[in-house]
């Protein structure tokens, strides 16, 4: 195959995974408006749980479980997957869009330098701490972060990497069906937080169209657009790609949410995109390709 013969395919995923990274930023944004009406909680039910009933309707998963379905990996897949979606939500709550993504993104980037031990990844670890540093509530200024919002964000971080971990395994075992049950199990989890928080107001009407669009933007439409990409790219290309998830999420949040970011906040972001980048360029085998199936 020549090499021009390849460039359709190649700028056609490449095209589909920037759509599905607005995609899901979207979906946040639009979540971030269902906070007064059903809190966090409400609104981390209402994604995962009409998540999981379009994947189930869908796929129908339990056509292919065989004699003996790995539960064990599921339920860490799944479980992960719901606390982290809780928690990056609760995140939003007190801390802008874009930050709260950079600081989540830690969770993965983490898990994919500290499994390697060259002296490159630690230019990278030092990246990361600057944005850290850049980011943190350390000072008694107005552009402070809320100390809440940010530790809820690192947890989501955290689970993100719990994820990854606990998703290769269900998928070995279970392929793409993994996303559907874990996406099930997750709602098993977000949806009593949601109901505890919201009662009856998870019921409303009037909220249905705006939960809908959470749960598409969110979930359905990413995963399916992502997928696409992942036949179509090599690993390192993909992971570059996806290093741009926070800036994405920085500029979604200033045109939806007219949130507003200081320069030194700017370049945080930038440094934990620049050591996600270096990440994915140098590995020498596959380290944060799984995340996009997480958020």
């Amino acid at each position: 195959m020549s090499p021009r013969s390849t460039i359709g395919p190649v700028a056609l995923a490449i095209g589909v995974l920037l759509i599905s990274m607005v995609s899901y930023q979207c979906g946040a944004s639009l979540a971030k408006h269902l906070f007064p009406s059903v809190g966090a909680q409400g609104a981390t039910a209402y994604r995962l749980g009409l998540s999981a009933l379009i994947l189930l309707l869908w796929r129908r998963p339990w056509r292919r479980l065989g004699d003996r379905p790995n539960w064990g990996a599921l339920w860490a897949y799944g479980l992960s997957m719901g606390a982290m979606n809780l928690v990056f939500y609760m995140s939003l709550r007190t801390i802008p869009l874009g930050i709260a993504v950079a600081l989540e993104f830690t969770g993965p980037l983490a898990l994919a330098v500290f499994s390697s031990r060259r002296l490159l990844d630690f230019v990278w670890i030092a990246l990361v701490i600057v944005g850290l540093a850049l980011l943190l509530p350390l000072g008694a200024s107005t552009k402070s972060l809320d100390p809440v919002g940010v530790m809820y964000a690192l947890a989501a971080g955290l689970g993100w990497a719990l994820y990854i971990v606990f998703g290769r395994r269900a998928g070995d075992a279970h392929g793409a069906d993994a996303v559907t049950w874990g996406t099930s199990i997750g709602a098993l989890l977000a949806i009593p937080f949601g109901v505890a928080h919201a009662g009856s107001a998870l019921l409303s009407p009037a909220l249905l169209p705006y939960a809908l669009g959470v749960a598409l933007l969110s979930s359905a439409l990413p995963y399916s657009l992502e997928m696409m990409a992942l036949t179509r790219l090599p690993t390192r290309t993909f992971s570059t790609l996806l290093s741009l998830e926070p800036a994405v999420a920085a500029v979604a949040g200033v045109a939806l949410l007219s949130e507003r970011l200081s320069v030194l906040q700017w370049l945080a972001i930038v440094a934990i995109i620049v050591a996600a980048a270096g990440t994915a360029l140098s590995a020498r085998r596959p380290a944060i390709a799984e995340p996009p199936l997480a958020n």
